[in-house]
């Protein structure tokens, strides 16, 4: 082996196309939501939370959920409230905690949304073979948990 040779920095370059991925694929569907829906990738994430809770969440378990700050999910949910389409509910027993939920016009505004970015996810992954999709997914997984490992070390 020739030791001039440069380290192929693997790690680095797998790394660095996931972001690309990421990017790529957000780009396409921010344009799309925007085009279609008049709407943000944002507010249908937040969306998309909320109706996985009909219960509702609290403010800091969707910030944590959707791995952004409390003051950005704050403006976000004072804009969906002014629209109808999520609402504040009082928590009994803590007059200063509040749950935020979807209201009916909110699960119908998602549930028009909701299949169209499915299809549009899906014709983003057409050119790759299903089984390459599901073995991709598995090692992925493999990833994450030695990410996991890592924080816990």
């Amino acid at each position: 082996m020739d030791e001039r040779a440069e380290p192929d920095h693997l790690e680095l370059r797998v790394w660095l196309r996931l972001l690309l991925c990421t990017e790529m694929i957000e780009k396409r569907l921010r344009t799309r939501l925007r085009e279609r829906f008049d709407t943000t990738l944002a507010r249908f994430d937040v969306l998309a939370q909320l109706d996985r809770f009909p219960e509702g969440l609290m403010m800091g378990e969707l910030s944590r959920r959707l791995m952004v700050t409390h003051g950005n999910v704050t403006g976000l949910i004072d804009r969906l409230t002014g629209e109808g389409l999520v609402e504040r509910v009082a928590v009994p027993g803590d007059r200063r905690a509040q749950l935020v939920r979807l209201t009916p016009t909110g699960k119908e505004n998602f549930a028009a949304m909701a299949p169209v970015h499915q299809g549009w996810v899906a014709e983003l992954f057409q050119g790759v073979p299903h089984e390459e999709l599901a073995e991709l997914y598995t090692r992925l997984g493999a990833v994450k948990a030695s990410i996991q490992a890592g924080d816990e070390g």
